[in-house]
Formats: C-alpha cells, sequence, structure tokens
C-alpha cells in the first residue's frame, strides 16, 4: 500500500512538471502565480498554453495584447504593458486567478471583448505591476427554447449569441448591441442598448441570472450575490464588483421578417431641418421601429470639392415593408422613405445589416469575433431632454467641418425606455430622455496629431453643453471617458459618478463597499468604496 501512494504521488509530482515547467527566463511574479495557479485549480492541461509574456515570447505577446482592442490609442509603446496575459480555460481558472493575484498583490484587468474605449481592460496606467485575465477562452453560449433563455458565457461576443440564437430559432433573438464583435461579460454590465431598445428595453433589463466570481475567490450566483449585487452589475459598469462569468439573458421574440433601410441626406437636401424633425419624432414612434442617425463630413458631389454633413437614417423595422411604409408616412414623411429603400430579410441578418457586413455575408461570420472597428479615437457621449434648434445644428455642422473624420450616433430612445424606471437598474437614462448622442474623433498617425484632435473634440463638446442634458450633464459608462474624472485622492468621484448613474452611484458606492470592502477590483472609474 505505501509504494502504491509512493507512485501515486510520484505520478502527480511529474504531472506537475509537466504542466508548469516554468522556464527560468520567466518574470519571478509570472513564475510565482503560475505554481498559485496549479496549487488553486484543476489545471489539467499544459498550463503554459493559457500564458503570453514578453518573456516566453514578446511577438505572440504583442498580438494577443492588441487581439481584440478598438481603441490604438492605448497600444503605444509608452503605455503600460502588463506582466502577462492569462487566458482561463475554466471557470475554476478564473477563481484561482482571483486567489494569487491577491495572495502576489498582483493587480488584475478583465478583459472579455477589449472595447473599452479608454482601454481599461488593457491597459493600467497607475496601478503595477499588473496582469490581464483575459476570459476569451470561456465562450459557450447554451441555448434552451422551452425556458426563452440562454446562458452567455462572458468571453462569447454578442454576434456570437445572436449566432447561437438563431441557429435554435429564427423567431427568438436578444436585445443588445450593434456592435457584434462585443464581449457579452462587459457589454451587459454597462447596460447595453440596441436596435430593440424601443420595444424591450436594454440588455441589462433582459439578464435573468448571473454567475461571477467574487474578492475571495468564490463563484456566486443571483441567489448566492444577493439582489443588492445583481442589481449593481446590471448597469453599473466592468471591472467594479468581480469577475462575470456568465449571464442568463432572457429571449424576446423577434418576427420571421424584419425591414432595414438606409436613407441619406446631405444639407443640400434639407438635411438641418429632417434632423430637426427626426428629434421631435424619434422617441414616439411605433416601438417595432429603430431609427438612428450617423452624422459624419462628406465631399459634395460638385466640382468645388467643399465637404458638406451626411445624414444617415438607419433603420430596423420589427415587421414587413409594407407596416413600415404606413408608419413612416403617418410619423415622418419628411424623411421621403419609399418602398425602393427598403429590403425585408431574417432578423439576424438585419443584425448583421447594422453592425457593418456586407449582404453577402452569411451568418457565420458573426462567429469571427472580429471588430470591424480599430483606429485611433477619442469618444464622449451626451443624452438630449428637448431637441436642437436649427441654430444649433448649424452651429454644430461648423464644429464638425473643423475636423478631419468626425463622427457623431445619435440612437432615439422612448417606447419600453420611458416605462422602466431609472432606479430599476443603474443605469438611469430613462423616461424624458429623446436619444443618445456618442461622439468620435479618429486619426491614423498616432502620438503626432492626437493633441489636435483631443483639443477638437474637447471643444465640440463644451459647444454643445447649452443643448443637452444638464444637472447633472449625462454620460454612458459603456462610452468610457476619463475626461470626467477618475478615482484619485483630490477628486470628486460625485462628479463623473452622477454623470453616469444620477442617484443611483450612493446605491452603488454603499453596495460595493459591503461586497468589496478592500476594492480589489478597481480600475480609473470603478465604483468606489466611499464618497470623499
Amino acid at each position: 500500500m505505501a509504494f502504491a501512494i509512493s507512485k501515486r504521488n510520484t505520478i502527480a509530482f511529474l504531472m506537475t512538471l509537466l504542466l508548469v515547467s516554468v522556464p527560468l527566463s520567466f518574470s519571478t511574479l509570472q513564475q510565482d502565480f503560475m505554481r498559485c495557479l496549479v496549487d488553486n485549480s484543476d489545471i489539467s492541461f499544459p498550463v503554459m498554453a493559457s500564458f503570453f509574456s514578453p518573456d516566453q515570447n514578446a511577438t505572440l505577446f504583442k498580438e494577443e495584447l492588441e487581439s481584440t482592442a478598438q481603441n490604438l490609442r492605448y497600444l503605444t509603446p509608452s503605455n503600460p504593458k502588463p506582466v502577462f496575459i492569462f487566458e482561463p480555460m475554466y471557470e475554476t481558472h478564473v477563481q484561482a486567478a482571483v486567489v494569487c493575484a491577491k495572495k502576489l498583490q498582483l493587480h488584475l484587468r478583465l478583459r472579455s471583448g477589449g472595447h473599452d474605449y479608454e482601454g481599461l481592460s488593457f491597459v493600467a496606467e497607475n496601478e503595477t505591476p499588473f496582469v490581464i485575465v483575459d476570459l476569451s477562452k470561456l465562450r459557450q453560449v447554451d441555448v434552451d427554447l422551452d425556458s426563452n433563455s440562454a446562458w452567455a458565457h462572458a468571453g462569447a461576443t454578442i454576434g456570437e449569441v445572436y449566432y447561437r440564437i438563431q441557429e435554435k430559432s429564427q423567431t427568438h433573438g436578444f436585445p443588445a448591441g450593434l456592435c457584434s464583435s462585443l464581449g457579452i461579460g462587459g457589454h451587459l454590465v454597462g447596460g447595453a442598448y440596441g436596435s430593440m431598445m424601443r420595444k424591450f428595453g436594454l440588455g441589462a433589463d433582459n439578464v435573468l441570472d448571473a454567475r461571477i466570481v467574487d474578492a475571495d475567490g468564490k463563484i456566486l450566483d443571483r441567489a448566492a450575490m444577493g439582489e443588492d449585487v445583481f442589481w449593481a452589475i446590471r448597469g453599473g459598469g466592468g471591472g467594479s464588483f468581480g469577475v462575470i462569468l456568465a449571464w442568463k439573458i432572457k429571449l424576446v421574440p423577434v418576427p420571421a421578417t424584419v425591414t432595414v433601410f438606409t436613407v441619406t441626406k446631405t444639407l443640400e437636401q434639407d438635411g438641418t431641418n429632417v434632423l430637426y424633425k427626426w428629434q421631435q419624432v424619434a422617441d414616439k414612434l411605433d416601438e417595432d421601429l429603430f431609427i438612428r442617425v450617423i452624422i459624419q463630413t462628406a465631399s459634395k458631389t460638385t466640382k468645388t470639392g467643399n465637404r458638406t454633413i451626411s445624414t444617415s437614417y438607419q433603420a430596423q423595422f420589427l415587421g414587413d415593408s409594407n407596416r413600415l411604409m404606413q408608419v413612416m408616412q403617418k410619423s415622418f414623411p419628411e424623411l421621403g422613405l419609399t418602398k425602393k429603400d427598403c429590403t425585408e430579410m431574417s432578423w439576424i441578418k438585419s443584425v448583421m445589416y447594422i453592425a457593418g457586413f456586407p449582404s453577402s455575408a452569411a451568418p457565420e461570420a458573426l462567429l469571427a469575433g472580429k471588430s470591424l472597428f480599430k483606429n485611433h479615437f477619442k469618444a464622449k457621449s451626451d443624452f438630449v431632454e428637448e431637441p436642437i434648434p436649427v441654430e444649433g445644428l448649424e452651429g454644430l455642422w461648423k464644429k464638425l467641418l473643423e475636423e478631419d473624420s468626425p463622427l457623431t450616433i445619435w440612437n432615439p430612445y422612448g417606447g419600453m425606455m420611458a416605462r422602466i424606471p431609472e432606479s430599476e437598474t443603474p443605469f438611469p437614462h430613462r423616461n424624458g430622455t429623446l436619444f443618445k448622442i456618442q461622439w468620435l474623433t479618429t486619426w491614423s498617425d498616432g502620438k503626432t496629431s492626437e493633441a489636435r484632435h483631443m483639443k477638437w473634440i474637447r471643444e465640440m463638446y463644451g459647444y454643445m453643453e447649452q443643448y443637452v442634458s444638464k444637472n447633472p450633464r449625462r454620460a454612458y459608462v459603456n462610452y468610457r471617458d476619463l475626461d470626467l474624472g477618475m478615482n484619485e485622492e483630490e477628486s470628486d468621484v460625485r462628479e463623473w459618478g452622477s454623470q453616469y448613474f444620477k442617484g443611483n452611484f450612493e446605491r452603488l458606492v454603499k453596495i460595493k463597499a459591503e461586497f468589496d470592502p478592500e476594492n480589489f477590483f478597481r480600475h480609473e472609474q470603478s465604483i468606489p468604496t466611499k464618497i470623499g
């Protein structure tokens, strides 16, 4: 019997050596973390395969670091880099990662899709050393039509979730993001708006349960975490309360036929007056209809070559084109929509249309999970409660024409969004909001022109102050904007906290203090444990 025990121990020892054959060239921190990981989880594969570090392979490390990042502004040589990137294969590995990071005093950054506008999922400016826990390998999606629900793991993209739903049913969907490469882990924790929000609310409004890892490395579901924490993670922003492992989402009914259109008006085609009318009707239209406006500069079709402003009305309608035409002729005839502008398709194809895929692309393209947008950019957001007057729009056009590649997208509210109380989840931008604005400026020459573009968007944002929400001037947490303020000793966190969450901020802080009192999960704009 003694021999059997000795033999078993020897085999276990040899397996550990195989799994954790850590080259001495690796940093001490990485060696310690890898050994701790094996001690605290059921690692059953060569653990090195889940690590990327400059010591291990600088090229692969760079590729992995940049793989899902949207904002190239945070991938310059001067930006701080993690000691290593760890990609868990199983939920137990996430638990062990939290335990080991805490033990070794390593700061964690959590990445599911890499879309954080200020790079907070892969860069830590004031925390050293830090590591990235990348959840992209945890991407299973299980759809259960009998219960009208699905479990989606944090590393799955929203496009994958849509695809897995339509695999099972052409008449079920989920009301979340327009960008198909968003990681669902970080997407829903900020609210998650999409083209069906006027009918069904936000993605976060349609979450039934969740699994998270807390600061002690425990996996908690809704019952175990409690209703306060479950409330906080559905709109309170990522990286504050724990590691989201998976969401249980509620599926919603979609018709077999969905209609889309894009109609563009320039200033020379009465674009200003059409947009002024859109502001008056967009939140009051039939709830099956979502019309957003994509505004950017464009070349005039004249020999002068001067630039103009292009306003593109992009729509998804949950129904056929005949009924859509009736709705438009009654409520928004100024757009001049014709039957020829309309295309009928399935819901999944309408999702791809709005995401920017070519019409020839098959739904399987959603599985690639690749971002269609990678650039150096700065973004901001606003919420509008009264129509911006024509003179205000004309002033905005002058501002936009000063910039190289400005972009602004206006998304309508109303419908279900106006009926859900603003304290129902941390996301407070509900009744009284006509539409939300996303402001963007992009550039391709890195640091060379960054200061000029940053100056422009801040001045444009200042100009718009008179036309948007006030006291506070509101902002969307998933359009992260560090200009609003950060967690610093001298700063007042209420300045940015109230802009994202209004009166819900105080409740978020209270829940944070009780659930993560040591502030283990933190970043530049995470929910703090106290105010002041």
